[in-house]
């Protein structure tokens, strides 16, 4: 399958920079240096639970699926 244009959200990579982005910003912690922003990084990495990879790589084939339905447009997470 080429990879449609429009659709970056079919990367699985995508929803985990996601998931990382909205647990740094839970913690709402000034992030005042770059040490601090990478030890947040490193321990939100961290604590990801691994079942939500698993659902992300399980969830590719129905993803697929809807991208081709919907000719390459946006497909919901």
């Amino acid at each position: 399958m080429d990879w449609p244009a429009y659709s970056p959200d079919q990367n699985p990579i995508e929803h985990v920079w996601d998931m990382l982005g909205r647990r740094i910003v839970a913690r709402q912690l000034p992030l005042t240096c770059l040490l601090i922003i990478r030890r947040a990084l490193f321990d939100e990495w961290c604590n990801i639970p691994e079942d939500q990879f698993d659902n992300l790589i399980l969830g590719m084939p129905r993803r697929c699926k809807a991208c081709i339905a919907s000719s390459g447009r946006h497909v919901p997470y």
